[in-house]
Order: C-alpha cells, then sequence, then structure tokens
C-alpha cells in the first residue's frame, strides 16, 4: 500500500510541477492560444515516446540482463559438468547394456549442425536405458556422490537456478540418488525389488544429465569454441576420447 502511495504522490507532484510551468509561460508571454498548440503537440507525441521508452528501451534492457544472467549460468553449469557430470556420463555408460545405442545418438561431433543437436535432444528427452545394477559399483557411486554433495547441495543455493527448472530438476534427481544410496547401510545382496528402484533412480537421473549435456555443449558451440574443442575430444560417446591431438 505504502508503494502505491508513493507513486500517487508523485504523480501528483509531477502534475502540480507541469501546470504552475505552464502558468508561469501564461504570466510571462499571455498567449493561451501558443500554450494550447504545443501542449496538443506534446500530447500528440507522448504515445510514441511511451512506446519508446516502456516498451522499447525496456525490452532491450531485458534481453540484455537475461542474456548476462543465462551467460552466469552456464559457467555454473560447466563447472557442474567439470566437478560432477562428465564423471557420471562416462562411468555410468560403460554399464548400459545399450550404451552403443546411447553413444551413436548422442557422439557430437566437429560438424554437427543445429539440426543434429535438435535430434539428439529428443532423443536424450525420453532416454531409454538398459540397466542392470548388479553390474554397477554402487559402493563407489555412493562413495563418489558422498564426496560431491556439499559441492552439488552449493548449487542448488545459487539463486540464478530459478531461471534454469531442468538444470535444477538434475540437480534434484542427483541429490535423490545420493540419499537413496545413503539411506542404505550396506548395497551388496539388495533384493530384486530394491535393485530396480535404484535402477530407476539412475535412469531418471541420466536422463536429466544427457539432456543438459546436450543443451550446455551447443552452448560451448555457439560462444566457446575452445571449450567446445575439448569436449569434442573428451565426451565419453565416441569410440577413443582424448584429449591429445592426434
Amino acid at each position: 500500500m505504502g508503494r502505491y502511495s508513493y507513486f500517487i504522490k508523485a504523480a501528483v507532484i509531477f502534475v502540480i510541477l507541469s501546470a504552475f510551468t505552464y502558468f508561469i509561460h501564461f504570466l510571462i508571454f499571455r498567449d493561451l492560444h501558443h500554450i494550447f498548440i504545443y501542449m496538443v503537440g506534446d500530447l500528440a507525441f507522448l504515445p510514441l515516446e511511451v512506446f519508446l521508452v516502456v516498451i522499447v528501451i525496456e525490452r532491450i534492457l531485458t534481453r540484455r540482463e537475461k542474456q548476462s544472467m543465462l551467460q552466469k549460468l552456464n559457467m555454473v553449469v560447466g563447472a557442474f559438468f567439470s566437478e560432477v557430470g562428465n564423471c557420471l556420463l562416462g562411468d555410468l555408460l560403460g554399464h548400459f547394456d545399450n550404451r552403443a545405442e546411447i553413444s551413436s545418438n548422442l557422439n557430437v561431433t566437429q560438424d554437427w549442425t543445429p539440426g543434429d543437436f535438435r535430434r539428439a535432444a529428443a532423443y536424450a528427452h525420453n532416454l531409454q536405458i538398459d540397466l542392470d545394477c548388479r553390474k554397477i559399483d554402487l559402493e563407489g557411486l555412493k562413495a563418489f556422490l558422498s564426496r560431491k554433495r556439499m559441492f552439488v547441495l552449493g548449487l542448488l543455493q545459487n539463486p540464478n537456478l530459478m531461471e534454469h527448472d531442468r538444470f535444477t530438476g538434475l540437480l534434484w534427481a542427483l541429490t535423490h540418488l545420493d540419499e537413496e544410496l545413503e539411506a542404505r547401510p550396506s548395497l551388496k545382496d539388495l533384493p530384486e525389488k530394491d535393485l530396480e528402484h535404484l535402477a530407476d533412480d539412475i535412469k531418471r537421473m541420466y536422463d536429466h544429465l544427457s539432456s543438459e549435456w546436450l543443451d550446455y555443449v551447443k552452448h560451448l558451440r555457439s560462444n566457446y569454441p575452445f571449450l567446445y574443442s575439448l569436449v569434442l575430444r573428451t565426451h565419453p560417446f565416441q569410440e577413443h576420447p582424448s584429449a591429445i591431438f592426434v
């Protein structure tokens, strides 16, 4: 209520100042006709002025602010993949029964076009993973996520992530998997139903992970060619990933 009161008071003050200025003009020049000519001219230009200031300039400033925020957000996403995501992409992929199919669809190369990225994103959005949890080192996965827990929780506290629902969804899926593994005193000799539950959690997390990885790589392709070059050489969906140029 106080905020609206402030605007009302400001509007009244400016109207009074405007009227007072016109009154001074009349006292000096005694030409009411001249005053009304310019008043109508000013009123005629007012809609265009409002359009330029409120709509055009505001949109330009909003777009610049959004671009700046997305740049900062992509720095956060890059830190996540450097610290956590890239390891999970490669380590888990090796245990999927259909890893060859997944790799063939997500193997980003130098000659990929925007259309290739769109097709890969559609594939990753509903990623079908054939997984038997008994083939995964669950204790090793638990230890890895435990080491990275504070890093992931720190990312969740970043206010910029409120503008990136999908990446936040990835972090929640990863945190949930960490909690599921941590809640079990031992990950050996688990019943079949429990293994299926953990498999579903891993699939959900990897689905989010692969989709966000594609978005991040696409961003690097457009904005940071030198980082994109490193990703092309080291990502796990190719046959022989290596940072070394050959």
